[in-house]
């Protein structure tokens, strides 16, 4: 941007906000440079209307990062943009947020008693004892919310006592006042100090470090995570924390805020844009100490980050899949680089990626091997079922086990990565399945409060369910194949009728606050079987589950996506995790028709440690990530052949340039590796929402030669007359192949 450029008296700021006409409108930009030349006609350069922000919202450091995910993701600035700033932000409203007013003790109030106080100023020995109640509790910000529900006509009174100088006004946050109780009184343990003190040590020297906390299910890692906050906060620094799922965010949040004694700010997608905004503010500007998010919380500006975490480091949620596709464990490392600060990555079932960082020397390993106070790990068992009678998904030893534990006075979870009633909806007479119209899915039969209607899991789309066949028009002649989270339980439910039975699925937790009543309920012992997805997996504490079982794994066995087993073995481990762990011992059962399998038989017998390091051996010996590198490239289009066309004629582009590299690097002492140019190939699932879709795969060797190949193509991609006609984009590290 041209510093003179602008219809505003006031100059626009590196890092603020401006309105820019853009087409026939305005919207909101970030000025992200001040240049006093230009590459075009000075008489095409449109003015800005308006500045918006005096001072930055940005540093130049925090420009410097979102500039980088920009060309290592190959993704627009813009679009990078798009997802640092809230909604409120990019509407172009004001920066800071007011909270209410509120009024507290003066250093001379606290030490005042209510006696002091005439006898006849009823009102004002009212509104001075709400104070010093409430100061007791820990609570030293009152608000006029507060005074209301207890006091009438209280503004007088609270006048008088500003006057004598007993109370302040102040102006309070945007978030609201809370009580965190007394603190929970933990120690840690040898190995969960050793932990905090490597990471402070880094700490301490205001330099970058990399470390791979380690810990099995229950080992207490959110404690070393403690420590290690309230380390960095006493040296007067700020802390981002990241985690895989909504739903572990209020009980986190819950947890820290006891322990650390402080308001804790939340950023995910479960709040409104008020809300947003509020922890965004509040962060930028310092008030709040410790913020906890989901992947989107990478980008929040930090007056002064000095240590990052991710939670669960290993989980596919740290993926976005849609429109920009960062990595926020991978931005999290670098962020964590370019501001010279400890970045800490914990996992009780750790990445290949992580793990192979730590061979390499990259990260630190940091380990915690035995559980936290008497917990013992639970034993896992697994179950053949190969000609066993199987009812609903369930085989008989199973069911027997599980009526023993009941008996016994254990609570149960119960296993099942499929939500709904069933996969498949078929006509026993022709063989007719409800498929999805736009997808190649069938539809998952959901039965509902009210009604039982259809719905295709990939674009969404949901039909009632029908009352006669589409094809042979036989009425009641369907039948439903398969199972899901909602049949379960009410097959269980029949089976142990006097017992309580909870589900906890996407379906069951989609209004707000609904997934911490669920879980609230779950740890307090209050439901005996509990059946769920994988939201049940991470995180969650249940001490009072003694048994596990985990019904359909197999798949993860044979899967053509190559990171298929390494998801099974963390799934396995972290679900078999929510047993045992208080004082009772734990049992994992695991349903299988695959008992044999030598990676599931290493996983049982000898760990995720032996699992992991075999596993990855052979994904290195095949030269597939982490070992080497890969970019995919996704397009799409209504007509399938526009597409390959497309992608045929960027792989022509692409290998052509390869080959200019190579013969440019032959008179070096570099050498430049080799290319695997993959596809096109259509997309595990062909056919989604209509659209047609197919893939390109490139993979080398060398990370920096694929990026500047790549960085070399894009503009011809963008200037393409083909690139039109089609929805493509760029997939750096892909985690799916989908």
């Amino acid at each position: 941007m041209l510093p003179s450029q602008s219809k505003s008296s006031v100059l626009p700021v590196v890092g603020g906000r401006v309105w820019v006409p853009f087409r026939n409108k305005k919207v909101v930009g970030v000025v992200v440079e001040l240049v006093n030349f230009a590459d075009v006609d000075l008489a095409k350069l449109k003015v800005i209307h308006r500045v918006i922000d005096t001072q930055p919202l940005f540093s130049q450091q925090q420009l410097a990062f979102f500039h980088w995910a920009s060309q290592y993701y190959h993704e627009p600035i813009g679009n990078v943009m798009l997802s640092v700033l809230p909604k409120r932000l990019r509407m172009g409203e004001v920066a800071e947020i007011r909270g209410e007013t509120c009024w507290a003790l003066t250093e001379q109030g606290r030490l005042i008693q209510a006696d002091n106080l005439a006898k006849n100023a009823i009102k004002q020995r009212a509104v001075f004892t709400l104070f010093q109640k409430e100061y007791k509790c820990g609570r030293a910000l009152l608000t006029g919310s507060v005074f209301s529900k207890q006091i009438e006509h209280w503004q007088a009174p609270l006048k008088k006592l500003i006057q004598k100088g007993w109370v302040q006004e102040k102006q309070g946050t945007c978030l609201p006042e809370k009580l965190y109780g007394t603190p929970p009184n933990h120690r840690l343990n040898s190995a969960q100090q050793i932990a905090v003190e490597q990471v402070v040590a880094q700490l301490n020297r205001n330099d970058f470090g990399a470390f791979l906390l380690q810990g099995i299910t229950g080992s207490g890692k959110t404690e070393v995570y403690l420590g290690m906050i309230e380390a960095a906060v006493a040296k007067g620094k700020q802390v981002l924390v990241l985690v895989p799922e909504i739903g572990l965010t209020p009980q986190m949040v819950a947890r820290f805020e006891a322990q650390l004694q402080m308001r804790v700010a939340s950023l995910h997608s479960g709040l409104n844009d008020s809300e947003r905004h509020c922890a965004w503010h509040l962060i930028r500007t310092g008030q709040v100490k410790v913020l906890l998010g989901t992947r989107s919380a990478i980008f929040t500006p930090f007056k002064a980050l000095g240590l990052c975490i991710v939670d669960e480091e290993h989980d596919l949620s740290y993926k976005q899949q849609e429109g920009f596709r960062y990595s926020a464990r991978d931005l999290m490392v670098q962020r964590a680089f370019q501001e010279k600060i400890p970045v800490v990555l914990g996992s009780a079932t750790p990445s290949f990626e992580s793990l192979y960082n730590v061979q390499q020397g990259r990260y630190q390993h940091l380990q915690l091997k035995q559980r936290a106070g008497k917990a013992a790990l639970p034993h896992l068992k697994l179950l053949d079922i190969r000609g066993e009678k199987i009812q609903e998904g369930v085989s008989q030893p199973l069911k027997t086990a599980m009526k023993r534990c009941l008996e016994q006075g254990g609570q149960i979870l119960l296993f099942l990565n499929r939500r709904g009633f069933a996969p498949i909806l078929m006509c026993h007479e022709c063989g007719w399945q409800a498929r999805c119209l736009g997808c190649d899915a069938n539809m998952t039969l959901h039965l509902g409060k009210n009604h039982a209607y259809l719905q295709c899991h990939h674009c969404g789309e949901q039909y009632p369910e029908p009352r006669a066949c589409p094809d042979c028009e036989h009425a009641e002649s369907f039948i439903k194949v398969g199972q899901g989270t909602e049949r379960l339980h009410d097959v269980i439910q029949n089976w142990f009728p006097e017992y309580s039975v909870l589900r906890i699925d996407r379906d069951t937790t989609r209004q707000k606050g609904k997934m911490a009543e669920l879980t609230g309920i779950a740890q307090r012992g209050e439901a005996d079987i509990l059946i769920g997805t994988q939201m049940l997996a991470k995180g969650h504490h249940f001490p009072n589950v003694t048994f596990v079982g985990i019904l359909d794994i197999d798949q993860g066995l044979f899967s053509a996506d190559y990171r298929a087993p390494e998801r099974m073995a963390q799934l396995i481990m972290q679900v078999a995790g929510r047993a045992g762990r208080a004082e009772k011992q734990g049992e994992v059962w695991i349903q299988t028709h695959q008992p044999d399998h030598p990676l599931l038989t290493t996983l049982i017998a000898q760990g995720y440690d032996a699992f992991a390091q075999k596993a990855l051996d052979e994904r290195l010996n095949a030269l597939l990530p982490p070992k080497n590198y890969q970019i995919l490239i996704r397009a799409e289009a209504n007509d399938p052949q526009e597409v390959m066309s497309f992608l045929q004629s960027l792989k022509s582009g692409l290998m052509l340039n390869w080959q200019k590299m190579r013969d440019t690097m032959a008179f070096s002492s570099r050498s430049l590796p080799e290319l695997d140019c993959l596809g096109p190939v259509a997309a595990p699932m062909l056919r989604r929402q209509g659209r047609y879709r197919f893939q390109l795969l490139l993979q080398s060797a060398q990370r920096n030669c694929l990026h500047a190949l790549l960085a070399e193509m894009e503009p011809h991609i963008y200037k393409s007359p083909l690139s039109r006609k089609v929805r493509w984009s760029i997939d750096v590290d892909p985690m799916e192949m989908m």
